[in-house]
């Protein structure tokens, strides 16, 4: 096993990469900070920022033999759960914000719920809402935003390979699905386009990332246990050799 060997909380380890699920109502960054403090180091970055709300695979890297990796980690394709509130759109385009529009769902069978899905299957363009991390001037988007200073930023490609219908409510008109895509898709604005094809709106009510890349959620620590009194014990326990994970993804 190779590396660099960093010290944390009094124990020397060979630098890693750590599989996180991460709970709900935390910032990614908050689990960075967390990491940062059980293993006594600031070389720790993610590979690819889930929304507070959101829960689900985060990779942390910890020491310079894994952060120099973190790129690689983000390239590859991301599986999501995602549930849509039909007839409600947000201001966020997701549960934080504000109410914005609501309007009546239409009765909608299986077949035209999923003819609808289907039409967003291939290669599209998106462009970053205005409440994400995405940069502008050195400030993500959201920094503008709440301010109330619209940010537009130019539309990119994006792949989504698959979506599947896993179920709908038609008492509480919620979309159950998963969705298959490439790096840099927001789910978010997703949710709002299928709304808006289906003549009602929506925002996503919740979402979690299940795999990203060669990771999937089933290996991942859960979040919570970091911030135990044995948090360590339980971040350790997780952690993933570089050359192991280099050599995976």
């Amino acid at each position: 096993m190779t590396g660099e060997a960093v010290r944390g909380n009094g124990r020397e380890f060979v630098a890693g990469v750590f599989p996180v699920d991460k709970p709900r109502g935390m910032t990614s960054f908050g689990v960075v900070r967390r990491v940062r403090y059980l293993l006594g180091i600031k070389k720790v970055g993610h590979a690819g920022t889930l929304d507070p709300f959101a829960t689900g695979v985060l990779i942390l890297c910890a020491g310079r033999p894994a952060t120099r990796h973190i790129d690689r980690f983000m390239s590859g394709r991301k599986e999501y759960r995602a549930l849509l509130q039909l007839g409600v759109e947000t201001e966020t385009q997701d549960p934080e914000g504000r109410i914005t529009a609501r309007a009546p769902v239409p009765a909608l069978s299986g077949a035209e719920i999923e003819a609808c899905l289907a039409e967003f299957v291939g290669t599209r363009m998106q462009a970053p809402p205005p409440y994400s991390a995405a940069k502008y001037k050195g400030k993500p988007l959201y920094h503008y935003a709440r301010q109330g200073i619209v940010i537009s930023k130019e539309p990119r490609p994006v792949q989504i390979h698959r979506i599947d219908c896993l179920g709908y409510d038609p008492v509480l008109a919620r979309l159950d699905i998963t969705v298959s895509c490439s790096r840099g898709t927001y789910i978010r604005v997703l949710a709002a386009e299928i709304g808006a094809r289906l003549g009602c709106g929506a925002h996503l009510l919740e979402l979690r990332r299940t795999a990203s890349g060669c990771f999937s959620v089933e290996q991942c620590v859960d979040g919570e246990l970091l911030f135990a009194e044995n948090g360590l014990e339980h971040l350790l326990s997780g952690m993933i050799p570089v050359e192991e994970a280099v050599e995976k993804c």
